[in-house]
């Protein structure tokens, strides 16, 4: 019962020193933290960021018993994190208006990253960093993608949307003419401009793809998969949008293409779309993970 309590006392201890970790983290990168909270807010590909924190506190919890069963300091071994942490947070500074704002929050927020993995090294070792690898490798969805890898990213987006529209054109029989990105329809032309990647739902399923693993998912190749899926069923999703949004506008009436919600905002029931899309893929691959297990494959 002494040891108990002695235990539940030091466990106490160590997360209130980290949370003091944490505040002095939050207080070197204030600045960098507080305006991309507030670009967030108008910026379609920086909304989900302020949810990130809670998912991985939420993860974080509900594995604690596994992931605070031992816990010791991890003084000098944590130093080399929190030295990175901190040369990140120097460098952001001195290039702070030289380079682009989504870039300079790419770097400033992968600072804040590495102090948290440092500063959770520090307090509860190397076999608490271990187990909490999820929740803590979760959080990395809180830096936004830098230019260097976004630009080709929705150029690939844009791409694939545009080839899977063409297949699907074709499947109505619709009569059309395609040059590029263009597709010109009866009395309607249109463009698979970037906008139409849909890079902002593609990160949204993405990271529902990493939780449903987690949540529904045991082994690394199922939930591997499971991430992997998303690119063909956002492709195909986004090209059903810019189809369904082509025929409206040719047929019906082509303020569907310039005035309607269902081109300015229909992301949101095109990604419910896609949440159907992705659920046959996790029961296929919890069907396999059983029979793997059956067999005795790992």
């Amino acid at each position: 019962m002494k040891e108990n309590s002695r235990d539940t006392r030091n466990l106490i201890l160590r997360v209130l020193v980290f949370a003091c970790f944490l505040g002095i983290g939050a207080f070197l990168f204030s600045g960098p933290i507080h305006n991309l909270l507030t670009v967030s807010k108008n910026r379609e590909l920086y909304s989900h960021i302020p949810l990130i924190p809670f998912l991985s506190l939420y993860f974080l919890f509900i594995d604690r018993e596994a992931i605070f069963s031992e816990v010791k300091w991890g003084y000098f071994k944590a130093l080399p994190l929190i030295i990175a942490a901190l040369y990140v947070y120097w460098t952001g500074k001195s290039l702070h208006g030289q380079v682009e704002q989504s870039d300079y929050f790419s770097l400033m927020m992968s600072g804040v990253f590495l102090w948290i993995l440092g500063g959770f090294f520090l307090v509860f070792g190397l076999f608490s960093l271990k187990r909490a690898a999820f929740p803590l490798l979760f959080l990395a969805f809180i830096i936004p993608i830098p230019t260097l890898l976004l630009d080709p990213f929705v150029r690939f987006l844009q791409v694939g949307s545009a080839e899977f529209a063409h297949g699907i054109f074709k499947v109505t029989g619709v009569p059309f003419h395609r040059e590029g990105m263009f597709f010109s329809l009866p009395g309607l032309t249109i463009e698979v401009a970037e906008q139409c990647s849909g890079i902002r739902s593609s990160i949204a399923l993405f990271i529902t793809a990493i939780m449903g693993g987690k949540l529904f998912l045991e082994r690394g190749w199922s939930r591997t998969t499971l991430a992997l899926s998303i690119f063909p069923i956002t492709i195909f999703k986004n090209a059903l949008r810019i189809v369904m949004l082509a025929l409206l506008g040719a047929y019906v009436d082509e303020r569907f293409i310039t005035a309607s919600w269902l081109h300015s905002s229909g992301g949101i029931p095109f990604f419910v779309v896609g949440l159907l899309f992705l659920t046959p893929v996790v029961l296929a691959l919890r069907k396999a993970e059983r029979k793997k297990g059956k067999t005795g494959y790992s």
